[in-house]
């Protein structure tokens, strides 16, 4: 591979828009069971919050040394204050939309002992259509300022209207990235790429029997929504990419797994930021899957650095 581009990272600008989290961790010590019913007692000795979903889409990308901007819809609370913090903590322009309608931040609570994950509480709640209409105005008073379009989908609501932000996108001529959610992939037609791991991709096309299957049925749906590539990520197998003129494939890098959140994230987060530079797919491909190795070796959900895809 050649040298990462930083340089050419550096100049590049990208919007974010997709479904906003925050994720809380707290960390402390196991040794004792509770006389109230048969589960641990935790001494939590340490809290930390991170940027979850599409939030850590932007926190990835730079770290990865781009400029990102990040659209989304919070709720006027605690998570949704603390979101605003982290991101303007970490470099990230907030272009992000307060529900006022009483929606709930969506607030990922994880409790550790030891390192391991014991019990993960989540609170969410869908935006209202006002905050989509907001959502919908804002994209389109920032968009051109933007070189490339990602769109972070968890199903929680915020792209809930994701064929217009495409339309609006290709009307510019701004490239769409797509990590998708669900099985109705009708929804993201006319993006240049869409990433679904194994387990979506299944969703939207049913089990294949070999990979020959699986290269028809791919090159079938990209296609069908005319897409420039489709990607695939497929863990311990490595990630495959699909483009009109065939299939290429790169094996997972050799890195001890330790923690999986989040590493969708960092894959999407380096196919932008190398795509903004102008490199082709394959080699996009190529870095994402480098850096992908590197973000399953950390704890919780974590960014990549361009001193670390570098090295």
């Amino acid at each position: 591979m050649k040298p990462y581009p930083l340089q050419a990272v550096q100049a590049a600008r990208i919007l974010v828009v997709g479904d906003i989290m925050l994720d809380r961790y707290w960390f402390g010590e196991v040794d004792r069971i509770s006389p109230e019913a048969p589960v641990p007692v935790v001494r939590v000795a340490r809290r930390e919050d991170r940027l979850g979903g599409a939030a850590n889409v932007a926190r990835n990308i730079v770290a990865l040394g781009a400029h990102a901007s990040l659209l989304g819809v919070v709720g006027a609370d605690e998570a949704g204050a603390k979101v605003r913090l982290l991101a303007r903590e970490a470099g990230i322009r907030d272009c992000l939309v307060e529900d006022a309608g009483g929606m709930d931040t969506t607030l990922k609570m994880r409790v550790l002992g030891r390192q391991q994950q014991l019990l993960r509480v989540d609170f969410e709640q869908g935006p209202g259509d006002a905050a989509l209409d907001a959502l919908d105005a804002s994209l389109q008073a920032i968009l051109a300022e933007h070189d490339l379009l990602v769109l972070s989908d968890y199903a929680k609501g915020a792209l809930g209207r994701v064929e217009r932000l495409i339309a609006a996108a290709r009307a510019l001529g701004v490239p769409v990235l797509v990590d998708p959610k669900g099985h109705r992939y009708q929804r993201y037609q006319g993006a240049a790429l869409v990433t679904p791991n194994r387990s979506e991709m299944q969703d939207a096309v049913g089990r294949w029997a070999d990979e020959d299957d699986l290269t028809r049925r791919a090159q079938n749906l990209r296609r069908e929504l005319g897409l420039e590539a489709l990607l695939i990520t497929r863990s311990e197998q490595g990630m495959t990419l699909y483009l009109e003129t065939g299939r290429q494939h790169v094996d997972a890098q050799a890195h001890e797994v330790f923690d999986v959140s989040g590493a969708g994230d960092t894959v999407l987060a380096t196919l932008a930021v190398t795509r903004a530079t102008g490199l082709g797919w394959f080699e996009c491909m190529q870095w994402a899957n480098r850096a992908g190795g590197i973000v399953v070796g950390k704890l919780g959900t974590s960014i990549v650095t361009a001193e670390e895809l570098s090295s």
